[in-house]
Order: C-alpha cells, then sequence, then structure tokens
C-alpha cells in the first residue's frame, strides 16, 4: 500500500468537522506521520491504523497546532506498550523546542520508554530524509518561523505528493512542488507567512501539478470562491482538503 491520507485538514483553530492539519503516509515498509494534529491516536484508529505502527514522525514546525500534541502521543505510544524505535524529523529549531516540550513531563523517566531518534533536517535547500521503496524529501518554506514542506516519491506508482505546509510562495516551495501528482497547498489566506487561493493557483500552474487540493483553510471559508480563485491560474483538478480524504 501506498496511500497518504489527511487526518486533518484545518486550520490552526479546529472545529467539529476538521482538526489541525496533518498527514499519515503508509507504505510498505514505512508509516510515516506528519506532524501530531489533535486526536493522532483516534483519527488513525478510523482507518484501521495503530500509533504503534508509526516508524516515523515528521515535525515541520514548532507552531502549537501542528506539535502540541506530542508528550500526549509520545506517552500514548508507552502506555500501548511500544518497543520499537521512533524517528522524529525536524529543523533543529524545531526540535529544540519539541525536547523543550517533552522535558516538561520528564519523558526520559518514564519506565522501560522506547529510544526516540531525533534526526535534524537541513535548512538549506532539499533534503532526502527517507530512502524505502519511498521517498521523502524536506526542504525549508517560507513561514513566520522555520518551517519545512514535504515531498513524497512513489517509484512503484511513479506518483509524488507534495505538502506545502504554513508559507506563503517561494523559490524552495516551487522545487518541492516540480512535477508534483498531488499539491496539498496551505490556503490560509493573503499576507506574511500564508498562501492565498489564487497564489495556491498559481504554485500549482508553476510546478506543472496534476492536481490541486487546499488544506490549512478557515472554517468559514467559502470553497467555491477558493476554487473559482485558484482556477484563474491553474487548469487542473481542484479540491477542497477534508479529513480523512486520501490520495493513493
Amino acid at each position: 500500500m501506498n496511500r497518504l491520507t489527511i487526518l486533518g485538514s484545518g486550520f490552526a483553530v479546529a472545529n467539529q468537522n476538521q482538526e489541525n492539519s496533518y498527514l499519515l503516509f503508509q507504505g510498505s515498509n514505512r508509516v510515516v506521520l506528519i506532524d501530531c494534529g489533535n486526536n493522532p491516536v483516534g483519527k488513525m484508529q478510523r482507518i484501521g491504523v495503530s500509533i504503534i505502527e508509526v516508524t516515523d514522525l515528521v515535525l515541520t514546525h514548532a507552531h502549537a497546532d501542528h506539535m502540541g500534541t506530542l508528550p500526549l502521543l509520545l506517552m500514548d505510544m508507552w502506555l500501548m506498550k511500544r518497543t520499537t524505535e521512533l524517528n522524529i524529523y525536524g529543523l533543529k529549531y524545531t526540535l529544540d523546542k519539541a525536547k523543550s516540550l517533552l522535558s516538561v513531563f520528564d519523558w526520559e523517566k518514564w519506565a522501560n520508554m522506547f529510544k526516540v531518534n531525533f534526526v535534524e533536517v537541513s535548512d538549506e535547500g532539499i533534503q532526502k530524509v527517507i530512502d524505502d521503496q519511498v521517498r521523502i524529501f524536506t526542504g525549508p518554506v517560507l513561514h513566520l518561523i522555520p518551517t519545512v514542506g514535504v515531498r513524497i516519491e512513489i517509484p512503484e506508482t511513479g506518483k509524488t505528493l507534495v505538502y506545502s505546509c504554513d508559507g506563503e510562495p517561494c523559490e524552495n516551495l516551487d522545487k518541492l512542488a516540480a512535477g508534483a501528482t498531488v499539491l496539498l497547498q496551505e490556503t490560509a489566506g493573503p499576507g506574511k507567512g500564508h498562501t492565498s487561493a489564487e497564489e495556491a493557483g498559481k504554485n500549482a500552474a508553476r510546478a506543472g501539478a496534476s492536481e490541486l487540493i487546499f488544506i490549512h483553510y478557515p472554517a468559514d471559508a467559502n470553497e467555491s470562491t477558493l476554487v473559482q480563485e485558484a482556477a484563474s491560474y491553474f487548469e487542473g483538478k481542484i479540491k477542497i482538503g477534508k479529513d480523512l480524504m486520501y490520495f493513493e
């Protein structure tokens, strides 16, 4: 199986229909969680996956809506008797914040705690961080704090799935998104550190993407208007991302 599921599609303020934005990739050898969202345990149960199966966690940046539940995620894994190692990837800035957050709960003193490997990713250019039947890359994007976007290449199917994460249009995002089969683009709105629907359409067009999916958009946004604004610049398929939508 090679499947990317939107566990949460919402803005920084979640709602009854949308959790904060986070994703799960299921491959043959890897189960990769991208950010933590609100309730990864419950959301993953809904698609038949246990958090124990997660092999890797990519933290895109140190904002609460993306990694605020990290201590609870690790505690739940520990309470469920996880024994295998967990790799956590992120920029140095992000990992430092993650370690500080975890230290509040003295996590390293938990009895029989499984090993956690913190893997620092580059803040310059595109870097391959996983190469195991699928190839996963990170690259810095332009947000309010240090942040990375994520690119997933699946040689078996020839598909490329790209998550912009939070950020405004920038050269590195163009490189990450180049030739994407699916571009999951944050659409929080115009302004510093974020992207409007119009800009999302331009991003997808520059990338030569086949399909554009909006994610991390305000709950009160007019979905038809978002699509129309992007369609002025992008001729491919455009959809509004929803929780539990998936791509194979």
